[in-house]
């Protein structure tokens, strides 16, 4: 199997889309959990959006002039983001993934660092990763349900706008040590961002609270990110966030408050990393 590694271009979104729903579908059905897109649209739609991103550096997998995997790293801030990275099912096991990984790996080169998700119960992307050099920072499960309280009174949620930026991102830089300027202005742009505000003053943040995925955000308290979860789900049908489980009272409380715990996931990381010491949600791109 001869294989050609090159950059995404417009016209493979469709043939990246259909493989990113498939793999998926695939990977998770096999292990009894159910699939991270509900139809295909959404993983069209994905596929869509990061290769028109210009800050989104896209490489894609030919075998004979076909589309058969598609890697991603998100460039916009000092931390690089890879994934979704994705290999057609019929073409899993020949090397196709490495290549795909290698590829953004090198292209980070010189980068303070690099972070992603990964499935906790696929051991063969977790083998790649780490003999790659990544390591195994945080156990996370996806969260999705509607919350059964109320947003207190003394807090205010409402949507994130642009006079919000630098606010949001120096809660941000508190709690991570990095900034994520740009992925936050991306998210004011296309998402649906949320602000938790107290006496004037924004103590906590989320960026897609219906869509797990892309959904990273911060608080400065426990009970700031409780309320920024209960004043997201006034919003939404349903909230979905990736939650770190070692957040042991921020777990417990989401079981309180029924929300069902979706699957687990891995976060790794390469070069720069400092544990949080406040709550915080990460996104599937870091």
């Amino acid at each position: 199997m001869i294989t050609h590694i090159r950059a995404a271009m417009p016209s493979d979104a469709k043939a990246c889309g259909h493989i990113l729903y498939h793999a998926f579908e695939h990977i998770a059905g096999s292990h009894g959990f159910p699939p991270d897109f509900p139809s295909i649209e959404p993983a069209l739609g994905l596929a869509e959006a990061l290769i028109s991103n210009p800050s989104v550096f896209g490489v894609v997998a030919e075998v004979d002039g076909q589309v058969v995997g598609s890697n991603f790293l998100s460039e916009g801030d000092t931390i690089r983001g890879v994934g979704p990275i994705t290999v057609d099912p019929k073409a899993q096991g020949s090397g196709i993934g490495r290549r795909l990984m290698q590829a953004v790996v090198d292209r980070a080169n010189g980068a303070a660092g690099i972070r992603l998700l990964q499935d906790a119960f696929n051991m063969r992307s977790y083998a790649l990763y780490a003999s790659l050099g990544f390591e195994v920072r945080e156990p996370v499960l996806v969260m999705a349900g509607r919350p059964a309280g109320s947003p207190p009174a003394d807090l205010v949620v409402r949507p994130m706008t642009e006079r919000d930026l630098d606010a949001c991102d120096a809660l941000c830089t508190r709690v991570h040590d990095i900034s994520r300027y740009h992925e936050l202005t991306e998210a004011v742009r296309l998402l649906a961002p949320l602000v938790a505000e107290r006496d004037g003053r924004i103590t906590a943040y989320m960026t897609a609270p219906s869509f797990w995925i892309a959904n990273h955000g911060v608080a400065e308290s426990e009970n700031d990110m409780q309320a920024l979860i209960l004043g997201a789900a006034t919003t939404a049908a349903s909230v979905s966030f990736l939650l770190p489980t070692r957040q042991k009272a921020l777990l417990s409380w989401c079981l309180d408050q029924g929300l069902k715990a979706v699957k687990p996931m891995t976060l790794m990381t390469m070069g720069k990393y400092r544990e949080p010491d406040r709550p915080y949600m990460p996104s599937v791109f870091y």
